[in-house]
């Protein structure tokens, strides 16, 4: 393939659209890249050609997940450097443990394993209680978790602190959306997102004054039952796979003993 092939994006471009991302200027990506403000100024015009060294290095300076590395290096003409391998491989058969083993471990509480986009790829049997609980037995209509945290025929009935929940999880999305600006499957979740009923209208806009809550917090009621629930969220740390980077394990532990009581109960 030629480089014209593997780069439908200037590389330039993406380049720019990262650095604005990240509120760098031209001086302050080039100073720590080690580079010449001039040579940058260069490359985002498509007046240089980048090495592949200098790419992997302006990626590292910007933050970029291992996905939209691929893309930069694609966009320069190189090869990808790092693989996107299944979950259902046999080549993740240790991280599968790992996972496996988390999930059970929050055992009788819910936990969820989520991919970058919220996703929702596996839980443990406590979140399926408390799900059926709450939902009356039907299953949630959707396996991504913003999409039944906001459609009030899911979850979002159920939730007694709906504007605070909803509000935590659109200003983490706005945050992927605003620091990955190709990542456009991003973008249209947003949209959607934001079309569902009586979403505030403050919401479509990204609240930079607000830093965010450093727990979040859901309280659930539901036939005279408040089960409330705080979250932490695991991350598998210096990943060197697509898939990997983009997996985080969000797990509910209970606020009360009223709440952890009754899920010792639904697990018999």
């Amino acid at each position: 393939m030629t480089p014209l092939d593997l780069a439908p994006v200037p590389v330039g471009l993406l380049l720019r659209e990262w650095r604005a991302a990240r509120r760098l200027s031209q001086l302050d990506l080039s100073l720590d890249a080690n580079i010449s403000a001039r040579h940058l100024s260069c490359i985002e015009t498509g007046k240089a050609q980048p090495s592949r060294t200098l790419l992997m290095r302006l990626a590292d300076v910007l933050d970029m997940p291992l996905r939209e590395r691929n893309a930069l290096l694609r966009a320069g003409g190189y090869a990808p450097s790092y693989p996107e391998t299944g979950l259902d491989t046999p080549a993740m058969g240790r991280i599968n443990q790992a996972i496996d083993f988390i999930l059970r471990q929050q055992e009788p509480y819910p936990a969820f394993l989520m991919n970058r986009h919220w996703d929702i790829l596996a839980t443990n049997q406590a979140a399926q209680r408390v799900n059926g609980f709450v939902l009356d037995g039907r299953a949630s209509r959707h396996a991504n978790m913003l999409r039944a945290v906001f459609d009030p025929d899911d979850l979002r009935g159920a939730l007694a602190n709906w504007d605070d929940v909803g509000g935590t999880l659109i200003g983490h999305l706005h945050a992927l959306v605003a620091g990955s600006p190709t990542d456009t499957k991003a973008r249209a979740l947003l949209d959607e997102i934001l079309a569902y009923p009586n979403v505030p209208s403050r919401w479509r806009l990204r609240d930079l004054d607000t830093p965010p809550a450093p727990l979040l917090t859901t309280e659930f009621r539901h036939r005279g039952v408040t089960l409330s629930f705080f979250s932490t969220i695991t991350t598998f740390g210096t990943p060197r796979d697509v898939t990997i980077d983009g997996l985080h394990i969000e797990s509910c532990f209970p606020m009360d003993e009223a709440t952890a009581q009754f899920c010792r109960q639904l697990g018999g």
